[in-house]
Protein backbone atom coordinates (compact mmCIF):
# COMPACT_ATOMS: atom_id res chain seq x y z
CA UNK A 1 0.00 0.00 0.00
CA UNK A 2 1.32 3.40 -0.98
CA UNK A 3 2.03 5.76 1.89
CA UNK A 4 2.43 9.07 0.07
CA UNK A 5 0.48 10.90 -2.60
CA UNK A 6 3.32 10.60 -5.06
CA UNK A 7 3.53 6.85 -4.45
CA UNK A 8 -0.23 6.54 -5.01
CA UNK A 9 0.07 8.46 -8.27
CA UNK A 10 2.97 6.31 -9.41
CA UNK A 11 0.89 3.24 -8.59
CA UNK A 12 -1.98 4.54 -10.76
CA UNK A 13 0.42 5.29 -13.61
CA UNK A 14 2.00 1.86 -13.34
CA UNK A 15 -1.44 0.23 -13.69
CA UNK A 16 -2.20 2.32 -16.79
CA UNK A 17 1.17 1.57 -18.36
CA UNK A 18 0.88 -2.12 -17.62
CA UNK A 19 -2.57 -2.30 -19.20
CA UNK A 20 -1.35 -0.44 -22.30
CA UNK A 21 1.76 -2.61 -22.59
CA UNK A 22 -0.32 -5.79 -22.30
CA UNK A 23 -2.61 -4.56 -25.07
CA UNK A 24 0.33 -3.71 -27.34
CA UNK A 25 1.99 -7.08 -26.71
CA UNK A 26 -1.24 -8.95 -27.35
CA UNK A 27 -1.82 -7.25 -30.70
CA UNK A 28 1.86 -7.77 -31.58
CA UNK A 29 1.59 -11.50 -30.90
CA UNK A 30 -1.62 -11.68 -32.96
CA UNK A 31 0.09 -9.94 -35.86
CA UNK A 32 3.03 -12.35 -35.74
CA UNK A 33 0.64 -15.31 -35.53
CA UNK A 34 -1.23 -14.09 -38.64
CA UNK A 35 2.10 -13.84 -40.46
CA UNK A 36 3.10 -17.37 -39.45
CA UNK A 37 -0.28 -18.74 -40.55
CA UNK A 38 0.07 -17.04 -43.93
CA UNK A 39 3.62 -18.37 -44.29
CA UNK A 40 2.46 -21.89 -43.43
CA UNK A 41 -0.31 -21.63 -46.03
CA UNK A 42 2.20 -20.49 -48.63
CA UNK A 43 0.17 -17.46 -49.74
CA UNK A 44 2.90 -15.15 -51.06
CA UNK A 45 0.87 -11.94 -51.30
CA UNK A 46 -0.62 -12.38 -47.85
CA UNK A 47 2.79 -13.21 -46.38
CA UNK A 48 4.13 -9.92 -47.70
CA UNK A 49 1.30 -7.83 -46.24
CA UNK A 50 1.32 -9.65 -42.90
CA UNK A 51 5.11 -9.29 -42.68
CA UNK A 52 4.85 -5.54 -43.20
CA UNK A 53 2.14 -5.27 -40.54
CA UNK A 54 4.08 -7.36 -38.03
CA UNK A 55 7.32 -5.44 -38.60
CA UNK A 56 5.49 -2.14 -38.16
CA UNK A 57 3.96 -3.25 -34.86
CA UNK A 58 7.26 -4.61 -33.54
CA UNK A 59 9.08 -1.40 -34.43
CA UNK A 60 6.41 0.71 -32.79
CA UNK A 61 6.46 -1.41 -29.63
CA UNK A 62 10.24 -0.95 -29.46
CA UNK A 63 10.01 2.80 -29.97
CA UNK A 64 7.48 3.08 -27.15
CA UNK A 65 9.62 0.99 -24.81
CA UNK A 66 7.25 -1.96 -24.59
CA UNK A 67 9.99 -4.29 -25.85
CA UNK A 68 13.76 -3.76 -26.02
CA UNK A 69 15.29 -2.51 -29.26
CA UNK A 70 17.52 -5.56 -29.56
CA UNK A 71 14.54 -7.87 -29.08
CA UNK A 72 12.68 -5.98 -31.80
CA UNK A 73 15.62 -6.30 -34.18
CA UNK A 74 15.88 -10.02 -33.44
CA UNK A 75 12.17 -10.60 -34.00
CA UNK A 76 12.13 -8.62 -37.26
CA UNK A 77 15.19 -10.50 -38.49
CA UNK A 78 13.61 -13.87 -37.76
CA UNK A 79 10.36 -12.89 -39.47
CA UNK A 80 12.23 -11.71 -42.57
CA UNK A 81 14.22 -14.93 -42.60
CA UNK A 82 11.01 -16.97 -42.35
CA UNK A 83 9.34 -14.92 -45.07
CA UNK A 84 12.15 -15.44 -47.52
CA UNK A 85 13.03 -19.04 -46.66
CA UNK A 86 10.39 -20.69 -48.89
CA UNK A 87 11.34 -18.47 -51.84
CA UNK A 88 14.99 -19.44 -51.46
CA UNK A 89 14.20 -23.18 -51.54
CA UNK A 90 12.19 -23.06 -54.76
CA UNK A 91 14.23 -23.26 -58.02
Amino acid sequence: MANTRSAEKQNRQAHKHRARNQQVLSSLRSSVRKFREAAAAGDGAKVKTELAAAVKQIAKAASKGVIHKAQAARRISRLNKAAHAPAAKQP
